[in-house]
């Protein structure tokens, strides 16, 4: 009997589309090079990590790593660069940019792989709306489409939802998910508070019309979603934090970043406890980012692309699949 060759490991992408992805990346440095940013290189690895309510980081026991520390010290596989970056900026760089590997845990699916491409960048002395501007003209650059729509949260929801986030009580979160027949028999929304609410229609109802046919970038969301944003004071106070869709995904993710330290202390705390009610484990909340704001984080914005998802947008594929060689199921 012939053995018959094993074909596992071949890649889920084409070589062909491996090609196309090699020239999309090579445009994105391109495109910040010309602009007077440079490429750094921060760790993957790391004894910090971003504490945020819904990503969880994938831990490593330092003395695996190291030989040195006890069995119970971890470090982090980075969700994101931004710490390293941040410190970077703290001590003098001023335009920045970073294509590497991120990790998050339990994330997998068509447009979901635990480890996934990621761009970032920070440009010192940047407001909100000169960020804004500056992903628009890199949305536009990178995928050869037409002018970026700018619009706020409120005006989503209401828009598209006709819902105002700002304002809309439990009964009518409640009443607007029903009327678009969203299936809660999987999801605990007994546990639901405002912003568990918020995200479930945004990512059923609002999210979907986001970026069809223009790239769209909402900016002013709750202050209670402010992750690492400045809160500016209205009526309804806002984070400057601003995403950016196309084609009904959420492609980056920015902020005209926090600078007071004290701030991001209670936030931390505050996320921490968030995530204990919901059954996570608490993340270390000193780290190196904290003494780098309290030398003193310069007025900067930063934002954070998925770079398999752009090249999704890019390419036409439908799954993450087909634009990475192996996927976590293969790897």
């Amino acid at each position: 009997m012939t053995n018959m060759p094993d074909t596992h490991f071949r890649p889920t992408a084409t070589i062909e589309t491996l090609r196309n992805r090699a020239v999309l990346i090579r445009a994105i440095h391109d495109f910040f090079d010309s602009r007077g940013f440079f490429h750094v290189e921060t760790p993957v690895l790391s004894r910090d990590t971003v504490i945020d309510r819904y990503l969880d980081p994938i831990s490593v026991r330092k003395s695996d790593v190291t030989n040195e520390g006890t069995h119970d010290e971890l470090l982090w596989l980075q969700t994101s660069p931004e710490f390293g970056m941040k410190r970077l900026l703290a001590a003098g760089a001023d335009s920045i940019y970073q294509i590497t590997r991120a990790f998050r845990a339990a994330e997998a699916g068509a447009r979901h792989n635990p480890e996934f491409t990621m761009l970032e960048w920070y440009r010192v002395g940047d407001s909100m709306q000169a960020a804004i501007d500056f992903l628009a003209e890199f949305a536009e650059s990178i995928l050869k489409r037409t002018q970026t729509i700018k619009i706020t949260y409120r005006d989503a929801f209401q828009q598209f939802a006709n819902l105002d986030p700002f304002t809309a009580s439990l009964h009518e979160f409640q009443t607007i998910v029903k009327q678009n027949k969203i299936n809660l028999d999987s999801i605990s929304a007994k546990r639901f508070d405002r912003d568990g609410w918020l995200n479930l229609i945004l990512g059923c109802i609002v999210e979907p019309c986001l970026g069809v046919g223009q790239p769209t970038i909402v900016y002013d969301w709750p202050a209670s979603q402010a992750a690492l944003a400045v809160v500016r004071e209205e009526e309804f106070p806002v984070a400057e934090r601003f995403e950016l869709y196309v084609d009904g995904f959420e492609l980056a993710n920015g902020y005209h970043e926090l600078l007071d330290p004290q701030e991001l202390e209670q936030r931390n705390q505050l996320t921490n406890r968030q995530r204990i009610a919901d059954g996570k484990r608490a993340l270390p909340e000193n780290s190196r980012l904290l003494d780098a704001m309290r030398n003193g984080l310069p007025v900067c914005a930063g934002v954070a692309l998925g770079v398999d998802r752009l090249i999704m947008i890019a390419l036409g594929a439908n799954s993450i699949e087909e634009v990475i060689a192996f996927p976590i199921g293969i790897a």
